[in-house]
């Protein structure tokens, strides 16, 4: 809802500084505080205190300039009205009584200044209405000073806290008092434990290291102590969602709630304020000197390693089923006969399935469900049992609205796919807390692999761990020497997952052979589940084929389409996506017309408007892609016969037979994989060869022949090939059970 005298706080900045052209763009005036409207309060702060140049950031030039020009304003010595103005708006703007916008300073202003301040917990340190340059500099953001979206007052006490203690020290600004622990409160910890360290201004920096460390290793705390040390772990017990007294008196509930905290994270349980518990209530990766029971890496693990692993107390070990790169990390995914091996060695692996996964881009509803099947597939495929639960990563500072938008449906399209497996396997996920804590919550994940390592992620920095976690990534270290030696990343185990330790026989990367009829009917009805689930019914008055009609022509193909993909070394699945998907789209108006205007064009008329050339055919192949993949399969051996020209005739020679020949149409798709692997050679839109085709293409591999048979990178055809990898993963699903 707008609110009318922010309304006129917008309305102020656009009429009094925006017409001076100093570097203040004008706000829009719909009475909703933003960030944007912070930042244009505090550039018309900078000008009117001669700051230059004018800039978002409220940094220690502006608090330097105002401190020296205005240590305290009041009514006083606010001088300027236009200065005073800029308090009243901020302060509408934050929702206290601004007093008008009308240049005084009155007792109203005066009131709600002093209400901000004990709002934020300050009062005692600057009592009175004076507004200090650290107070307004946290009045120009958007942190709140009163509870809001369930924040809890216990917290908020903390909070205060913190401010009322140390705002006057030198690198310490007011913190939010809204109720939610967050990447500035835990900044705010550290800074708090540094300076009753001893630390002085300029040494503290808010950062978990040696000295800090150190200081703490002397502050084992037991029943009975007193004082801010006290005070300090409660605060931090509280900030980590436990329920504990905000007191300076170590008693026997605040023993028996640390001891709780230490079972949960698996410390040793004294119930004492030692190291590894502060350790761990301040940094989301803790004692990084704790060795865990588990562990993940890129490694191959061999039988030296193995007992590298064994002799470190490592029980459990953390390993890739994919690997989306053919050249880079030749170990990351697991190895031909490494399950074996982990086995009788006596440990237990979790499978982890990561792609890329680096940014937003990377995770939807769609690709989501690939993910899902592209994981379960790999996962039945190196002999994982049913029950096993396969983490899927996150692997990227995702700030919380990138989860709400991207990383929860991504889990949904995960969560869908996997019933298509009927409950074969369980879904983890790894990634920060705050995102594994969030899927987690929405019943899209039955336990977490936390990155906690990542210290500075956002969705680590001021979350607690996750109340499902499983494993906990706290560093990376290097074991064993020799044979043995290894790199792995040190993860502390809960229990709550805990691998598998015997496995199925492993499949073997053979040739694709004819569709099992027992598995035919189950594979259409998944087909049909998934493009129903992209928006597409069964059948539609636009489109030429329905899904049956698609399916049969593919189920008739299938000789054709397996011996193309033996002949030619490649998933009968890479076939079939495009196959199926082209006869899926072709519109029975537009693609008719296309048809017959290029028959026109060879047989009767050739004008303007009259097409030489159109896709066609159920693989909706170009006569001209046609001969060009043809060619380059003549010319490299794959298959014998003429070579074609571009002339008409050699053009509509092709064209017709991709379009009337239903046999020929499914080989010349494995042709265009062929030649798109090859980079298109001879087309408009050439690319980067390709890894030869291959049974064990990796995912990304799969997408880009996919997407290369469809159009150039960057155009639809790369949005289009996300939504056929899901449709890839249950081809392959059903063609590996028919192997």
């Amino acid at each position: 809802m707008a609110d009318e005298m922010v309304i006129k706080a917008q309305r102020f900045i656009n009429e009094e500084f925006v017409p001076r052209n100093v570097g203040i763009a004008a706000v829009k005036e719909d009475g909703r505080t933003s960030w944007d409207l912070m930042y244009a309060l505090t550039r018309c702060l900078q000008y009117e205190i001669g700051v230059a140049p004018l800039s978002d950031n409220f940094g220690p030039t502006t608090l330097s300039a105002l401190g020296a020009l205005h240590p305290r304003l009041n009514a006083t010595t606010v001088g300027s009205e236009r200065l005073c103005r800029i308090v009243q708006a901020a302060l509408y703007c934050k929702g206290y009584d601004g007093g008008g916008i009308d240049g005084k300073w009155s007792t109203r202003v005066s009131t709600s200044v002093t209400n901000l301040k004990t709002d934020m917990g300050v009062e005692a340190v600057y009592p009175g209405d004076d507004l200090t340059p650290k107070v307004l500099k946290a009045l120009l953001t958007m942190d709140p000073y009163v509870t809001v979206n369930g924040g809890t007052d216990r917290v908020r006490a903390v909070q205060r806290w913190l401010n009322g203690r140390y705002v006057d020290r030198a690198d310490f600004f007011v913190v939010p008092c809204d109720g939610h622990h967050s990447r500035g409160v835990a900044r705010s910890m550290l800074l708090a434990v540094q300076y009753e360290l001893g630390m002085a201004d300029g040494v503290a920096n808010g950062v978990f290291g040696p000295g800090t460390r150190a200081g703490l290793k002397q502050k084992v705390l037991t029943t009975g102590a007193q004082g801010t040390w006290v005070r300090l772990l409660t605060a931090a017990l509280i900030l980590n969602q436990r329920a504990a007294e905000f007191t300076e008196s170590f008693g026997p509930q605040l023993h028996a709630e640390l001891r709780t905290f230490q079972d949960f994270c698996r410390l040793p349980v004294t119930g004492n304020g030692d190291f590894q518990t502060w350790a761990s209530l301040l940094v989301s990766y803790g004692d990084q000197e704790r060795r865990g029971t588990a562990c993940d890496g890129v490694t191959k693990i061999t039988p030296a390693i193995a007992d590298t692993l064994k002799a470190a107390g490592i029980r459990y070990v953390g390993r890739y089923l994919t690997n989306p790169s053919a050249t880079g990390l030749a170990e990351k995914a697991i190895q031909p006969g490494e399950l074996a091996t982990i086995a009788s060695a006596g440990l237990n692996c979790f499978p982890i399935y990561q792609t890329y996964g680096r940014d937003e881009k990377s995770f939807s509803h769609i690709q989501g469900k690939a993910a899902g099947l592209a994981a379960c597939n790999a996962a039945s495929d190196h002999g994982f049992k049913d029950g096993t639960r396969i983490f899927f990563a996150v692997d990227f500072d995702a700030y919380d609205y990138q989860v709400t938008d991207h990383v929860i449906p991504h889990f949904q399209g995960i969560r869908d796919a996997m019933s298509l497996y009927r409950g074969r396997y369980q879904v983890g996920i790894y990634g920060p807390r705050n995102v594994c804590s969030r899927v987690g919550a929405a019943g899209l994940s039955s336990a977490s692999f936390v990155c906690d390592m990542s210290s500075n992620f956002s969705g680590n920095y001021g979350y607690s761990l996750p109340a499902d976690w499983a494993y906990d990534q706290i560093s990376t270290i290097t074991i064993g020497s020799g044979a043995g030696g290894i790199e792995i990343d040190n993860n502390v185990a809960s229990g709550r997952d805990t691998g598998q330790n015997s496995f199925y026989p492993a499949a073997r990367p053979v040739p694709d052979v004819w569709l099992s009829a027992q598995h035919t009917v189950a594979l259409s009805m998944d087909l049909n589940t998934y493009m129903q689930s992209d928006g597409w019914a069964e059948s539609d008055l636009t489109h030429l084929y329905s899904h049956s009609e698609a399916m049969q022509i593919v189920l008739d193909c299938d000789p054709a389409i397996t011996d193309a993909a033996s002949t030619h070394h490649m998933r009968k699945a890479l076939i079939q996506t495009s196959l199926y998907w082209e006869m899926r789209h072709i519109d029975k108006i537009k693609d008719k017309l296309g048809d017959e205007g290029v028959i026109t064009y060879h047989t009767r008329f050739q004008g303007p408007f009259v097409p030489r050339d159109a896709s066609t055919g159920i693989g909706q192949i170009q006569g001209v892609t046609g001969i060009l993949a043809w060619n380059h399969a003549v010319d490299n051996g794959r298959v014998t016969g003429p070579r074609y020209s571009s002339s008409d005739s050699d053009l509509f020679a092709m064209w017709q037979r991709l379009r009337g020949d239903n046999e020929f149409a499914c080989r010349m798709i494995a042709l265009v994989h062929l030649w798109g692997a090859a980079g298109k050679p001879g087309d408009a839109f050439t690319e980067k060869p390709m890894r030869p085709a291959a049974l064990n293409y990796t995912e990304y591999e799969i997408y880009e022949i996919l997407r290369r048979y469809q159009g150039p990178i960057n155009s639809e055809a790369s949005t289009e090939a996300q939504k056929r990898m899901p449709l890839y993963h249950l081809f392959e699903r059903y063609n590996s059970l028919s192997r």
